[in-house]
């Protein structure tokens, strides 16, 4: 099997990247430290391996993962805790070892943990945590095809890297001892531990594909700022103060104290999200969001509508759906019938509730009439509509909605004389000449 996913370190850096979260040195970055990916470290890393066995504090292990899998099954059947080795191999004698590899066995290498007594390690969040040693596994430290796990490697990485603190998930919590013997097997002091709180989903288990978009990529993809998701991203785990929700990635550089990091779990709340990034659009200026909003419409707005998208026409669109989406995605819905040459709804949508299709038909064609000899300014047009509304006795409502439906398709949309200035008299015209096709067929 592969070790490497292709193309997902591309996908991690650009993911940082993107959230404005760039670095002094590492990949694609050269510096004193490096080389920065394991498969240029391997040298280091089996050299470190032999050091350990040659001091007594590793040893090499020949089982094959089948009977390491019969272990475990063995272990079940008796109803035991299961451990991930019984250290059948810890103490073979040289001759042992020499026969096995033989037979071409290839061991891989295993941390001798103490068997008795306990390690302390003092988290800067949780405070002193220990861990009695006869509960820790003998972990895999080289393996056969010469590659470190992630205990071996991060150590090593870290130590020569001259790396100060770790912080990382709440999960590697019972990793850490192992990895304080290993520091202490090597000789070295170790950084600072920070465990930070889990991130859950709504229903309080752990965040996974199931509880929706779960990666930076689909993020972006559904139409997130990174401002946003920096933002939000910041505050699972960690508060400025008691009520602070929105603050700038430089406030954030600024603010950030590993102090008020929260001991409990985070919850990954998408309402709050989407809310957030609504917010972040909203301060966008329109000529940002312009530049944001045009390839989403290129991507998502369907097929039947005409490519190139004209940008001027949509610089035009920007102010009325600005105050109303809450993603760049959210604008092809949004402003899907702007870009129409037909709409599609049901007629009777076009007869209100307290009207009947022949009394919206007439209203329908005495604004045709009237629209058809005034110039399609905001001004004009609400003037002109409202005086209709007078001469008719219709309430505002039962005129500007069939005239809403019939230029848009919708029973809600943005402002209605905004929106007929921006589609312009001749989609109008002909689209209420259509609405009075449908109702006269019903």
């Amino acid at each position: 099997m592969s070790r490497k996913v292709e193309g997902a370190v591309e996908e991690i850096l650009n993911s940082l990247r993107w959230l404005g979260l760039d670095w002094d040195e590492g990949p694609e970055i050269e510096g004193d430290y490096g080389p920065y990916f394991q498969s240029k470290r391997l040298d280091l890393y089996q050299k470190y391996a032999r050091q350990l066995i040659d001091s007594g504090d590793a040893y090499k292990c020949y089982c094959s993962s089948e009977r390491l899998a019969e272990m475990h099954a063995q272990m079940e059947a008796r109803k035991e805790s299961v451990r991930a080795y019984d250290r059948r191999c810890r103490d073979l004698s040289r001759e042992e070892q020499a026969e096995l590899e033989a037979q071409g066995i290839i061991p891989v290498i295993r941390l001798k943990i103490p068997l008795s007594g306990e390690t302390t390690f003092n988290d800067i969040i949780k405070g002193p945590v220990t861990f009695q040693n006869e509960q820790l596994d003998d972990l895999v430290l080289l393996k056969t095809d010469g590659y470190p796990t992630y205990h071996l490697a991060n150590i090593i990485d870290d130590h020569f890297m001259e790396i100060t603190h770790v912080l990382r998930a709440d999960e590697w919590l019972s990793s850490t001892p192992k990895h304080v013997l290993l520091y202490q097997a090597f000789g070295w002091e170790p950084p600072l531990f920070a465990h930070l709180p889990m991130i859950l989903g709504q229903d309080r288990s752990k965040l996974s594909k199931r509880h929706g978009a779960t990666s930076v990529t689909e993020f972006q993809d559904e139409g997130y700022l990174p401002q946003a998701m920096l933002n939000f991203m910041a505050l699972l785990g960690w508060s400025l103060d008691d009520k602070t929700e929105i603050f700038s990635r430089d406030e954030l550089i600024k603010q950030f104290s590993i102090e008020r990091v929260s001991k409990t779990a985070a919850i990954f709340d998408h309402n709050k999200l989407k809310w957030m990034n609504g917010f972040y659009i909203r301060e966008l200026k329109p000529e940002e969001l312009l530049k944001q909003i045009m390839p989403v419409l290129e991507a998502h707005l369907p097929e039947q509508v005409k490519r190139p998208i004209p940008e001027d026409y949509v610089r035009d669109i920007i102010p009325l759906i600005q105050e109303r989406i809450n993603t760049l995605k959210e604008a092809a819905t949004y402003s899907d019938f702007f870009f129409f040459d037909e709409l599609e709804y049901d007629p009777l949508l076009l007869v209100g509730k307290k009207m009947t299709p022949e009394t919206t038909l007439s209203a329908l064609k005495t604004a045709l009439s009237r629209l058809s000899n005034i110039d399609f300014e905001h001004d004009t047009l609400e003037s002109t509509l409202r005086i209709l509304v007078e001469e008719t006795g219709l309430k505002a409502g039962f005129l500007f909605t069939p005239i809403r439906i019939a230029c848009t398709g919708r029973t809600a949309s943005p402002g209605l004389f905004e929106t007929m200035t921006v589609l312009g008299k001749e989609r109008c015209l002909k689209r209420i000449e259509v609405a009075i096709s449908k109702l006269e067929s019903v």
